[in-house]
């Protein structure tokens, strides 16, 4: 579990500097990741799964947030304050993830938190962040049910806790948008469709299946998988007789690859297409030529296309990070950054002051962050009456000469 906190650097004690309190700490020291000056100390939690299979996502989390959160304290976007990152790793484990929240809410000088990757690690954490009345905002939990409750489908959404805020949109549009592009655009029929049997992966799954059923296309065979194993030649062998025109796959990288190289081994020469967790480099690298052809779908539009992008891309590559930004780093830095901006508009309510109760100014910062608007990263960023991003921009991607090329972009109309 990795704790990393700030370098930086403070501007003299402003008129508008806050009071010590419960929620802060004074530091009129400049020493390492300190206020200096006398700024206020607020600390934005950071979840992501820093090591393992996962960790090229959730290094691009970190580092993406990480980002904001220097950028914020460069500008002195909210005066007075000094903003610093602490990252826990929960290894794409939702026990740790769990562990992590609680460690963050103990620390009254966390205000919010940015995370985690994966949907049931979000699950695990929501009940905790909620308790104690801190704002959750991941940048890449996609699975429904965390915001509009468990009976979604059925048009009656509940939102469960007013703390959860994501950045990303849903896989309730994600897996039909997918589903509609190889029906229509593709011209493809029939699929074979394969789970981690994990809450993003089964997700997922579900969702483009009935899209594509409803469309007309027909799914010939159907499996789960574990997302531990790598040996998949049973399954492999099952589409292979299937005769299906492709693969889908509700699941992560770490799984999808192997499991679609050796697809293609067993005979069956077609693409596999899966979610926003194998687009990723790491799917290529493992993958190999076997990865040629497939798709993976991804929220938001390509980073290279948005103007509102190119900052964030430059200052990333300046910071000279050793991983990349990878599918969520866009959505990362807007997670955090909106956080800042919720913890701004607490400070302007109250005259330039943090309320002096930590309970207090977490419960302020949440009732702040449903009236957040910017333009962020990857567009514009708000929230909906569940939390939900109103962003619904999506994107499809294809592994063309070794890497993931854009073929289509937009917003889905069901």
């Amino acid at each position: 579990m990795r704790h990393r906190s700030l370098l930086v650097i403070t501007t003299a004690v402003t008129a508008g500097a806050l009071t010590l309190s419960a929620c802060g700490s004074r530091d009129d020291s400049a020493g390492e990741g300190g206020g200096g000056g006398g700024k206020q100390t607020v600390v934005i939690g950071l979840d992501a799964p820093l090591t393992g299979d996962l960790s090229a996502l959730g290094q691009g989390i970190k580092n993406s947030a990480e980002l904001a959160v220097k950028t914020a304290n460069k500008n002195n976007e909210v005066d007075g304050v000094t903003f610093k990152l602490q990252a826990l790793d929960d290894a794409a484990q939702a026990a740790t993830g769990q562990q992590n929240a609680t460690k963050f809410i103990a620390d009254d000088k966390v205000l919010g938190a940015v995370g985690p990757l994966n949907s049931d690690v979000g699950q695990s954490m929501q009940k905790v962040f909620a308790d104690a009345g801190m704002v959750q905002v991941s940048p890449a939990n996609t699975n429904p049910e965390l915001t509009q409750g468990k009976d979604w489908q059925s048009g009656k959404k509940a939102r469960l806790y007013d703390t959860y805020f994501r950045t990303s949109t849903t896989d309730a549009i994600q897996g039909p948008y997918a589903a509609k592009y190889m029906y229509e655009e593709e011209g493809l029929k029939s699929v074979f469709v394969i789970d981690d049997k994990k809450t993003y992966g089964a997700g997922l799954a579900g969702t483009f299946a009935a899209e594509f059923k409803k469309l007309g296309g027909k799914v010939v065979g159907s499996d789960h998988i574990n997302p531990e194993d790598r040996d998949f030649s049973s399954v492999a062998s099952k589409v292979a007789k299937s005769k299906a025109d492709f693969v889908y796959y509700g699941g992560e990288y770490p799984a999808g690859a192997p499991l679609a190289s050796q697809i293609k081994n067993a005979g069956a020469k077609i693409p596999t297409v899966g979610g926003d967790a194998l687009f990723s480099g790491e799917y290529i690298k493992l993958a190999k030529k076997n990865a040629e052809g497939d798709f993976a779908s991804s929220v938001g539009a390509p980073l290279d296309t948005l103007d509102t992008a190119k900052e964030f891309m430059k200052n990333y590559k300046a910071e000279g990070y050793e991983n990349t930004w990878e599918a969520y780093g866009g959505y990362a830095y807007d997670s955090a950054w909106a956080i800042i901006q919720a913890v701004k508009a607490v400070a302007e309510k109250n005259d330039g002051k943090l309320p002096t109760d930590a309970k207090d100014a977490r419960k302020q910062v949440t009732e702040a962050m449903q009236s957040v608007k910017f333009s962020g990263v990857t567009g514009e960023v708000g929230f909906d009456e569940y939390g939900d991003t109103t962003n619904k921009q999506l994107s499809l991607y294809q592994v063309t000469d070794g890497a993931h090329k854009p073929v289509n972009s937009g917003e889905y109309e069901g």
